[in-house]
């Protein structure tokens, strides 16, 4: 609703002057030819009219001329139609928004067809032959493969240069160039001619602005399918290392329970299977904080089985509204884990408290404990990316996942103090007012 409130307040001004003056200049004109054929004409009507239709058609020419208004018109038509395009690629290029691209582009344009291919195949085409170039054709032309081969775009005058056979299309003219992203041509976008003499430097900037467009995008779309790519190599890393932590040891203290407490043996081994196959599913973008909670809980019911309820406790208080925010998995455990295994003193109890509130948009999480604490030497370099403790790893993992889905304002404090404990705080900056 802002947006279309901006565009419509943004409308030109010579746009309104324009059609003011040309509607004074028919009324004027209407008003003269009336008077002409009028038995009753008045000489000074005709003067009037006469001085009024031709200063206002004057200016209405003088506007439509004006090489400021020209270019302002051209150069707001081309930023519309720029914003449209990118809009179509927002899932990258798909042989769909090659499509809707190509029929966007094709009326701003002289070319009778513009077609954007892959390396091998044609994505979309709109224009002439439309029906005989559907997506998922081969390419077929020599110029397109050319330019798919040296990256240089081409401006070609005869079919014969395209690769048709002379006099056998409609097409005469083209325009290539090739789309790239980083080092590599990803494809091309053509725009093809009924004449040669069709092809003028504007149609030569509209091909290379929007060439290198599609290419900033496909660029773009491509990185951003690599941070996506990297986050989850980062959480499938971080599973491994969940994994395997403390597999034996909560194996070892089944076994021993199985002769002391077969009962309670049995509780954890069915608990056991559960959280590993929810470590196993929690690869998902998003789930819910209550089941992030819940998989931590289990995770702990382990390790008070392993030290005993005099060595080790948990305490939570999370409001509701935070249980039912998504967020991304294995953001809890992994600092509870973190304070079980390098927080716990060497005689007396080790209680880690789970914190979640809303505060106006934003979400606060805290995860802290009275352990042994840190020196700041370690505090201040356990977000560092060459940390090389399983504690900076984990709570680097964390601190690059949170930024990666709530945006580069959230962040993480970590607090802490030699004998006395250490606290670590999610600030999830618009958490509260995130739609999923």
């Amino acid at each position: 609703m802002q947006q279309e409130t901006t565009e419509k307040t943004a409308l030109p001004r010579f746009f309104t002057l324009e059609m003011f003056m040309f509607t004074v200049a028919v009324l004027s004109g209407l008003v003269l030819i009336w008077s002409s054929v009028s038995p009753y004409r008045s000489i000074a009507v005709l003067i009037v009219a006469g001085i009024v239709f031709t200063l206002s058609l004057v200016i209405v020419i003088r506007l439509l001329m004006d090489p400021d208004s020209v270019r302002a018109r051209q150069s707001d038509a081309m930023l519309r139609l720029a914003s449209q395009t990118l809009d179509c690629m927002k899932e990258g290029m798909t042989s769909e928004a090659a499509q809707r691209i190509c029929q966007l582009l094709l009326p701003s344009t002289a070319a009778i067809a513009v077609a954007v291919t892959d390396k091998d195949h044609i994505l979309g085409y709109a224009g002439y032959e439309e029906a005989d170039n559907p997506s998922g054709s081969v390419i077929r032309t020599h110029a397109t493969h050319a330019t798919l081969s040296d990256g240089r775009g081409r401006i070609l005058f005869t079919p014969e240069e395209i690769g048709f056979p002379s006099g056998s299309s409609t097409i005469q003219a083209a325009i290539i160039v090739p789309l790239v992203v980083g080092r590599t041509v990803e494809g091309t976008l053509k725009f093809y001619y009924r004449r040669a003499r069709h092809i003028s430097e504007t149609q030569k900037s509209i091909a290379e602005g929007f060439g290198q467009l599609l290419s900033t995008q496909m660029a773009a779309s491509a990185l951003e399918e690599q941070t996506k790519l990297a986050t989850s190599m980062e959480l499938k890393a971080l599973q491994s290392q969940i994994n395997p932590h403390f597999l034996f040891n909560t194996i070892n203290t089944i076994a021993s329970l199985i002769r002391t407490n077969p009962e309670k043996a049995r509780i954890l081994l069915r608990e056991f299977a559960v959280f590993y196959r929810r470590t196993l599913e929690d690869s998902t973008d998003l789930i819910l904080f209550a089941r992030e909670m819940e998989q931590t809980k289990r995770y702990f019911t382990f390790e008070i089985a392993r030290f005993g309820e005099d060595r080790v406790a948990m305490e939570v208080d999370i409001e509701p509204d935070v249980d039912d925010m998504m967020v991304p998995p294995f953001l809890i455990q992994p600092l509870v884990e973190n304070a079980v295994r390098h927080a716990m003193p060497s005689e007396g109890k080790l209680t880690i408290s789970v914190t979640g509130q809303v505060k106006g948009d934003d979400v606060i999480v805290c995860v802290a404990d009275d352990g042994v604490g840190m020196t700041e030497e370690a505090r201040l370099n356990i977000l560092h990316p060459e940390s090389s403790t399983g504690c900076g790893i984990a709570v680097k993992n964390v601190h690059d996942r949170i930024c990666g889905y709530f945006g580069s304002d959230t962040h993480m404090e970590v607090e802490s103090e030699l004998g006395v404990g250490t606290k670590v705080t999610l600030v999830l900056i618009g958490g509260a007012k995130r739609e999923y």
